[in-house]
């Protein structure tokens, strides 16, 4: 039978599997590569497993049972592959509770004898209770695996042969030393800090220090396989020891901020908050054996499991980095030496955090797949105070990854060599297949939570046995010890040598310059601008060439069927406006923006749910073939030497992971235009994580620049609590702008609520053309995206022309007749605009659009306000609720910059962003515009 299967991104195999058995067909899985082949007189079985020992050969070949025996036997071989792990040997604590009796491994269940024997290939004969010592050794040992979820059988038999492998390979004697001085090292580094600063939280890594042996074979495996660089994510547990011990960071940053000290050069003083300690990061090279892999630790926020998105972000962008060339369908390639995302995680947290099925959801999809990650949990058995069977629904810690059908792989924490073999596994797999892989690495904390905590509050019975233990450390170096492989003389030496040595580092902190770590390499070109810096960046593009691209942005090969709808509704009428030059629409000007950056060479990627149609049918970046379903991207196609693509994702229905995901992305390349579009404004919140300790702060606090643009569609138009609001107001409260009237661009992001499709158009390229980056968030429109009055001619986006923070009244023009100045921002102008003259009042009331809330145009409101007469009332209008939209913000900055005390005009104090009634969004809506004009 011939079945076909998917397979990572957009990748399909086909699987064909015959099987001549009778009764036994139903026994055995799918897609489980045992083969029972029919032949007269006799049987054979393949079951593909070997070892150093008496298994070397390729499988068994049965000589002397009846059909009946040989078919129990396979089944029991399959138990123990799928069923091994329940009696596995991979818990460091309650070792009297372990080896329990496991049904699915009882050898009378499958009706054999436990006298009779079997006759290897080559003719040496065994017992079946021979045969179950080298399964429970191979799969009951202290590692064991669980390949079920599965899909395949070439990857199924690939864990299972490699665990087979590493149970009887050994390890020679220069690693043993290594490994033992690595892990030394680590629990040394704990042992200072401890007695250096017993009073500070440092999350130390004791109990878990295989995981530092685990981390140095995936860096060393690198290195020899030529991986350019590796991505770390990872929270707070062990941190330090992997930074100082294996990334390089110097000690003195780390006693500077248990010192209080900034981690940062005095420079960076004046614009930078700095972290806490368990979140300090490092970027250095590591060189094996001459062969050298750049390693990045990202810096990472308290929320467990937020980086993890971050980091498949930066790591596909590194491997999309030096992508050239046009794609017609809608999978750009990656090169997965360029990157490697390694991911480590607590066991509460894993199982715990949503985003985690999130990032597993998307790893094997186009456009989000980073080649596989490596993910180590490093597993304490225990999340703050809350044991195992009361933080999570199943077996392991582990099982979410099941989803996509990852292998995952169960180590004894105290065995760090098996936890090295392991992580050749581990990468060897993804090297394989191109896919994520788990380890569990089975441990315990030492400590509490954190070494001021006192564990036996919550957990008496397990802290008892952990403190009657050694140490990893000390247990392993004593046994090399015993095998003569190293010296108790040189255990003594290591430690002598760090304490020595961290010393000295600690000596020199008060007097230690911390080095200038951030804008480097291909952030070198961009700078950090200062409080008293306000540039208006010529953002225009000469007219003529935004004619062509708009011309091209609707074009599509004879061969490619489009939509009648949109042939007449989308093409003809842009290429129709382009030929007279009439004004255009939103999405015009979207594409004459990305148009233009392309063809000065900055790559574009534009991602969110439904954007390449756009929620609102309005975009239609992607064309789609009605005959084939053949996808096309008219601006990857503006000439035939073009070198930068845009890159158009309709994501999965995330909100949290994908904006990680793109944040990643973004900090990755400053030549990059990275735009995440919320189906609706309101739909960000499910972000606010990501919003909030990264894109709001990422700057402040790690001196990371993003250039990351938020699209959040914003209007209120009936469409209830959820559909109205992308909650502008908690953007500004999250800013850092100004209220002592200095415009300055030092602010962490940049909010705005634009009117017109050119205001828009020079928002987007500002991102690119300035000398620094960063994060915008836009209140994108709903109804103004084909409303008639809000369109913008070409001429307002040729040379000369910019984003204007402030937009005056067109139609005023005698200023001396003033009674009333509203100032109001986004779409709610129109309305205004409309109602005032209709009450015949447009020559007495002007209505001044603030198109950027953040940072706060003082400058250009004081220029609006400079020559009015005296005795004007001003007023500001919004159709959000009073406690939600602008008004808080600009309230006190209007009053305490420029003098001017605003009178309120708009809905009143709601618990939700908006009704859900009809009636009364009507009610509303009309009382908005009396308040106003009254």
């Amino acid at each position: 039978m011939l079945r076909y299967f998917r397979y990572g991104p957009s990748k399909w195999r086909t699987y064909s599997q015959s099987m001549k058995i009778n009764q036994c067909l139903n026994s055995f899985s799918e897609y489980d590569k045992i083969r029972l082949i029919s032949s007269s007189p006799k049987r054979s079985l393949y079951c593909n497993f070997s070892n150093n020992n008496s298994f070397q050969a390729a499988g068994l070949s049965l000589q002397q049972f009846d059909d009946a025996q040989s078919q129990g036997i396979a089944r029991l071989i399959e138990a123990y592959r799928v069923h091994g792990h329940k009696k596995a040997d991979v818990n460091p604590l309650y070792k009297t509770s372990q080896k329990s009796d496991v049904e699915e491994l009882r050898p009378e269940n499958y009706g054999l004898d436990m006298n009779s024997n079997i006759t290897l290939n080559g003719g040496t004969t065994i017992s079946i209770s021979d045969l179950i010592s080298h399964l429970e050794h191979v799969f009951c040992g202290s590692i064991s695996v669980e390949t079920s979820q599965l899909e395949f059988s070439d990857e199924k038999e690939f864990i299972c042969q490699s665990i087979n492998q590493a149970r009887y390979e050994e390890i020679d004697d220069k690693k043993k030393r290594n490994l033992a001085e690595l892990l030394i090292k680590s629990q040394g580094i704990d042992h200072f800090i401890n007695s250096k600063f017993k009073t500070v939280k440092r999350y130390g890594g004791e109990g878990a220090e295989s995981a530092a042996a685990f981390s140095d074979e995936i860096f060393r495996f690198a290195a020899k396989d030529e991986i350019e660089q590796v991505i770390i994510g990872m929270p707070h547990r062990g941190r330090l020891n992997l930074l100082v011990g294996q990334l390089d960071l110097p000690p003195e940053v780390l006693f500077r901020k248990m010192k209080g000290l900034t981690e940062f050069p005095e420079e960076a003083s004046s614009y930078s908050t700095g972290d806490v300690i368990s979140h300090l990061t490092s970027s250095t090279d590591l060189v094996y054996d001459d062969n050298t892999v750049h390693v990045t630790m990202l810096p990472c926020p308290s929320h467990l499991e937020a980086v993890n998105s971050v980091a498949m972000g930066k790591c596909r962008g590194r491997q999309l980095t030096q992508t050239l060339g046009k794609h017609s369908t809608d999978e750009f390639p990656i090169d997965e030496k360029k990157a490697l995302c390694f991911l480590m995680h607590g066991d509460a947290a894993f199982a715990g955090q949503g985003v985690v099925a999130e990032c597993f959801n998307m790893s094997n999809l186009p456009h989000f797949s980073v080649g596989g990650t490596i993910h180590l949990i490093v597993n304490n058995q225990i999340g703050f105070t809350t044991p195992s069977h009361q933080g999570r629904s199943s077996r392991y810690s582990s099982d979410i990854g099941k989803i996509i059908g990852c292998p995952v792989i169960h180590v004894n924490g105290d065995h760090p060599e098996d936890v090295v073999k392991v992580a050749n596994i581990a990468m060897e797999y993804r090297k394989k297949f191109k896919k994520d892989i788990i380890v569990d690495l089975i441990c315990f904390r030492r400590w509490g939570h954190n070494e001021i905590d006192d564990p036996s509050f919550t957990q008496p019975i397990m802290y008892q046995e952990i403190e009657a233990r050694h140490s990893v450390p000390d247990y392993y170096a004593q046994k090399l010890v015993e095998s003569e492989v190293i010296s108790s003389e040189e255990v003594s030496q290591w430690n002598e040598e760090l304490q020595s040595k961290f010393n000295e580092h600690l000596k020199n902190t008060d007097s230690y310059i911390p080095p200038r770590t951030f804008l480097h390499e291909q952030w070198s070109s961009m700078k950090i601008p200062q409080s008293s810096e306000y540039t208006l960046w010529d953002t225009g593009y000469p007219v003529d060439n935004l004619a062509y691209i708009g011309v091209k942005s609707v074009e599509v090969p004879d061969s490619l069927e489009m939509h009648s709808r949109l042939v007449k509704m989308y093409a003809d009428v842009r290429r129709n406006k382009m030929e007279t030059g009439s004004p255009v629409d939103w999405a015009t000007a979207e594409a004459l923006a990305f148009g233009s950056l392309l063809q000065q060479d900055f790559s574009i990627r534009l991602c969110g749910q439904d954007v390449g149609r756009g929620t609102f049918s309005h975009r239609h970046a992607v064309v789609v073939c009605q005959d084939s379903e053949i996808i096309h991207v008219p601006l990857n196609h503006l000439s035939e030497n073009q070198t930068s693509q845009i890159e158009v994702v309709n994501s999965l229905l995330s909100e949290e992971a994908v904006l990680g995901f793109e944040y990643g992305m973004s900090v990755e390349n400053p030549n990059r235009l990275v735009i995440w579009e919320a189906q609706f404004g309101d739909f960000f919140n499910g972000a606010q994580i990501i919003v909030d300790t990264f894109v709001n702060s990422g700057e402040a606090k790690w001196l990371t620049q993003s250039g990351l643009v938020m699209l959040l569609p914003h209007g209120y138009d009936g469409m209830g609590p959820e559909h109205s609001s992308c909650r502008i107001e908690r953007f500004l409260q999250g800013t850092n702008s100004k209220e002592d009237g200095i415009d300055g661009d030092d602010v962490n992001i940049h909010f705005c609520n634009p009117t017109t499709p050119a205001q828009y158009f020079h928002l987007l390229r500002r991102q690119m053309i300035r000398n620094y980056r960063k994060p915008l968030v836009v209140a994108s429109p709903k109804t103004l995206l084909r409303l008639p009055a809000a369109t913008s001619c070409l001429s307002e986006m040729g040379p000369g022309t910019h984003f204007r923070p402030v937009l005056p009244d067109p139609s005023i023009k005698d200023q001396s007749k003033l009674q009333k100045v509203i100032f109001c921002s986004g779409k709610h102008y129109y309305t205004l605009v409309e109602e005032r003259d209709r009450l015949g009042l447009s020559a007495t009331i002007a209505v001044i659009r603030v198109e950027e809330l953040c940072p706060f145009p003082a400058h250009d409101i004081r220029q609006q306000v400079a020559n009015l007469p005296d005795g004007i009332s001003y007023k500001w209008a919004q159709e959000e609720p009073r406690n939600m939209g602008a008004w808080n913000f600009v309230s006190a900055r209007f009053e305490n910059i420029l003098g001017i005390k605003l009178e309120y005009a708009g809905r009143p104090v709601l618990p939700t962003p908006a009704v859900g009634v009809g009636k009364v969004h009507k009610e509303q809506a009309d009382q908005i515009l009396i308040d106003t004009f009254k």
